[in-house]
């Protein structure tokens, strides 16, 4: 896949949850590529986003530091790339009010992920119906030209550009239009006490390898994760678990699935999930412990964080501001 280059990109990430190798592998890794390539990124913890679902208040603080910390582990480097947390640029909260004003409820009803969300909710708040307008805010304010997204988000972008055309419209040009960079699923994880589910934040600890797992619990998740009948790799017939076994292994030691299974090819399951084990638990130590890092010295991590934000709301409020004069508001006199 052609990575785009010189681009202004926002890339975000929710708060929640552990992150895992799936998440790496479709998105987190695809960040840090778009990054090298000389693009202009924009890579945001997605606080306020998260706040429209139940969660933990009291434990929230430390999640969204440690996703923080986690972006840059895996390779996003505040020197290149501007990290922050969303809730700290108070421009995007008053963008989405500006932007709410003209966007039709039906609209936001209509969204697939409002309805799924919706159903498994016992209250809705407005919140998660204004969730695309927040999206699209977002997006717009800093003038991004391109958003990595997966296939389950190209609804909500093609939102944004609906905004975009419907503002520039109405009260001038003011936004870039955004285009999609869709994230290739370079490999399909599936969860390990089902492979026919992918692998999700929000299942049991047991079905996932958290980028930020302890090396012991990693062997101990790979060797209780479920397998095919049999007891031996057969290249010829291979089931959905130990597909997707094989599939994390080709992925994380860079070789060809084939070439794996056949590598493998008459050794018993035990044998390919202890190496499997050692492979993971080698190619996420450095993760984890630039993580660690980063996570032991909070005053420093809110540091980085903290001139991420400054980076931020510079290149937001330059577009809020304008935003306030198109729409006919009277600015404060310093502004």
């Amino acid at each position: 896949m052609d990575l785009p280059s010189n681009k202004r990109i926002l890339s975000a990430a929710q708060p929640t949850g552990e992150a895992h190798i799936g998440n790496y592998l479709g998105a987190f890794k695809q960040w840090v590529a778009l990054q090298d390539a000389g693009n202009d990124v924009c890579a945001m913890i997605a606080d306020l986003h998260a706040i429209t679902a139940p969660y933990d208040a009291a434990t929230f603080p430390n999640t969204t530091l440690r996703m923080a910390a986690l972006l840059m582990a895996v390779g996003l480097d505040p020197k290149k790339s501007v990290v922050f947390i969303q809730s700290h640029v108070p421009a995007h909260t008053e963008a989405a009010w500006l932007l709410t004003t003209i966007t039709p409820v039906g609209d936001l009803t209509r969204m697939t992920q409002y309805k799924d969300k919706a159903k498994k909710q016992k209250t809705v708040g407005a919140g998660l119906l204004n969730y695309p307008t927040l999206m699209a805010a977002d997006i717009l304010l800093y003038q991004t030209e391109i958003v990595p997204v997966g296939e389950d988000q190209t609804q909500h972008l093609e939102f944004a550009r609906t905004l975009a055309r419907k503002f520039n419209r109405q009260f001038g040009k003011t936004f870039t239009e955004p285009r999609a960079f869709v994230l290739e699923e370079t490999a399909r994880i599936m969860s390990l006490t089902d492979p026919t589910r992918k692998m999700s934040k929000s299942d049991l600890p047991a079905s996932r390898i958290g980028l930020l797992d302890d090396p012991s619990a990693i062997p101990r998740k790979i060797r209780a994760a479920v397998t095919d009948s049999g007891t031996a790799v057969n290249p010829k017939k291979l089931g959905p678990a130990l597909t997707n076994l094989l599939t994390i292994f080709a992925t994380f030691s860079e070789k060809p699935f084939r070439d794996v299974a056949e590598e493998y090819a008459g050794l018993g399951y035990a044998v390919v999930k202890s190496a499997l084990a050692d492979l993971l638990v080698d190619r996420l130590a450095p993760i984890r412990n630039r993580a660690e890092e980063l996570l032991w010295d909070h005053g420093e991590l809110q540091r980085i964080l903290a001139d991420g934000a400054e980076r931020a709301a510079t290149l937001a409020n330059k577009t809020l501001v304008t935003m306030r004069k198109r729409m006919g508001l009277l600015l404060p006199q310093n502004e």
